[in-house]
């Protein structure tokens, strides 16, 4: 990975070879707004705008033929790293994301409003199978209700997913941006990353109200998880450095998190929540003997 950033930081032909060959290449897209955050975080926005506009080109290109995440993500990353180079904290950054998303959202529902319906019909279908006999039990205006939701809400995921890819882009960026130029300061930030109590509960009653809100805003239920999603990681990524443990723990979170993501994930928001009111790292940090650890985690 040191390679690679190295390889972009060289020189202006360097980051716009790889800004747009990866770009243009339909599973890399994510390395080119990875890229072209380490650029615009290192040389800010004026020194990377003729790297970046050249981007834009595949990534319109893949749009054209029916592919927005090219685009989406590079544009939402770049527009994240623009608030982190102003030097706003993670715990603000992560909140634009759900601003972030909110925008992927409405892109995609006036764009692709046909696919993404297609798709809710086929899960209507389903739903008496998904729901078992609890589908039986509702009314009609409770099941036509639940129809409604369905489309916001799958919207609201694939927005959602975006939104978790931008913010692991502009992640790998500043990891980046930490290993070439300040060594351990990505892990010092990420580990401390933790979600003040008014935007913790701000967040979780955005999870909790949105469906009840309207059909259209069931979208901020899986919006507004994703910032608490990465607080809870990144509570689990700072108590594991605080505590000196191996970092198998960590690989067991994060397989855990692929293979039972209904249990894991939900877990996750709770930890973060509970983490914004009690702060763990903060109690473990006064404990006489506890230790502490700066690597990148």
């Amino acid at each position: 990975m040191r390679a690679i950033a190295e390889f972009i930081m060289r020189g202006r032909v360097q980051a716009t070879l790889v800004v747009v060959g990866s770009a243009a290449l339909p599973l890399l897209f994510w390395l080119s707004a990875a890229a072209g955050s380490l650029v615009l975080l290192r040389r800010g926005l004026s020194d990377a705008l003729g790297i970046l506009a050249w981007a834009m080109l595949p990534a319109i290109g893949w749009w054209y033929f029916g592919e927005p995440r090219t685009l989406l993500v590079l544009l939402g990353t770049l527009g994240l790293a623009l608030l982190l180079r102003a030097n706003l904290p993670w715990s603000r950054v992560l909140l634009c994301s759900v601003a972030l998303g909110l925008v992927y959202g409405v892109v995609l529902g006036a764009v692709f409003r046909e696919p993404i319906e297609a798709m809710a019909l086929e899960l209507q279908k389903l739903m008496p199978q998904m729901l078992e006999g609890v589908h039986q039990q509702l009314s009609v205006d409770e099941r036509a209700r639940l129809d409604s939701l369905v489309a916001p809400v799958l919207t609201g995921l694939i927005a959602a997913l975006l939104q978790v890819v931008s913010l692991l882009c502009l992640m790998l960026g500043r990891y980046w941006q930490a290993l070439l130029y300040n060594p351990g300061g990505f892990g010092r930030e990420f580990h401390a990353l933790r979600l003040p109590i008014p935007l913790a509960l701000l967040l979780f009653a955005g999870m909790l109200l949105g469906p009840n809100l309207g059909a259209q805003a069931a979208m901020l239920a899986p919006l507004c998880s994703v910032p608490l999603m990465f607080a809870g990681v990144a509570l689990l990524h700072g108590l594991v450095a605080q505590g000196g443990l191996a970092k198998f723990w960590l690989i067991g979170m994060y397989v855990t998190l692929l293979l039972f993501m209904q249990l894991t994930y939900p877990l996750l928001v709770v930890l973060a929540i509970v983490d914004s009111l009690f702060d763990f790292r903060g109690r473990l940090a006064r404990k006489p003997g506890s230790g502490s650890a700066d690597g990148e985690g």
